[in-house]
């Protein structure tokens, strides 16, 4: 399995326990959710849920593969209805067989490599229907500080083995620049992409953080 195991020990010690919708993918959805009222979306690793309220006000029919049990576990108490829908597993190299008119990733496929990534963009572009859209939200750019840390892995684009810092514990970690991500998703119309940079200026380390969101959308 791509998964790394140290995200599920994460989640045994309730840390990255995000429970709130992100911003910027409740911004990207309301602006691409499909025109139809009801629709199916996929969500690549879907963490502790946090972006599944949106999807539940949307009456959108919700999936998600997630690698880790302990989580899945949590949500399928919280979110019964889903229990079917959210399940454990390598979207990497799995995803469900039913055409999705939307896929969205909260920067759960960055922590793949180059490969893995391929494969599962390669899926994504099967599954959604004609027209339907990929939303990546959070991507980590090769601008960011933190790119510059950590070990080579299996690709030039990969790093793993970070001992501190936002990426500490957490395994592999994919970065991109423009002309990596449109690579990747060449088989996509890029409708847009926003980079987005932040510098931390308190505690003052000043660590510049720079992130993608975009929408591809399959032709």
């Amino acid at each position: 399995m791509s998964f790394s195991n140290k995200w599920d020990e994460r989640y045994q010690e309730n840390t990255h326990m995000s429970i709130w919708p992100w911003s910027d993918l409740v911004s990207l959805v309301m602006h691409n959710k499909p025109p139809k009222e009801k629709f199916r979306v996929l969500e690549l690793g879907c963490g502790a849920g946090a972006n599944i309220p949106l999807f539940i006000t949307l009456g959108a029919d919700y999936y998600a593969v997630e690698g880790s049990q302990t989580i899945v576990n949590q949500l399928h108490k919280q979110y019964p209805q889903f229990k079917d829908n959210i399940i454990v597993g390598d979207f990497t190299k799995d995803i469900p067989n039913q055409e999705f008119d939307l896929i969205v990733d909260r920067a759960a496929l960055t922590h793949n490599n180059e490969k893995s990534i391929i494969e599962c963009i390669s899926k994504c572009h099967k599954q959604l229907v004609s027209g339907g859209k990929f939303i990546g939200v959070g991507w980590f750019s090769t601008e960011y500080d933190e790119y510059e840390k950590g070990d080579k892995a299996e690709d030039i684009w990969t790093k793993t083995n970070f001992i501190e810092g936002n990426f500490a514990n957490v395994g592999r970690v994919h970065f991109s620049n423009k002309g990596h991500l449109l690579d990747l998703f060449s088989k996509f119309k890029m409708l847009s992409m926003m980079k987005k940079i932040h510098i931390d200026e308190l505690p003052g380390n000043n660590l510049k953080i720079v992130l993608w969101n975009f929408v591809a959308k399959k032709i």
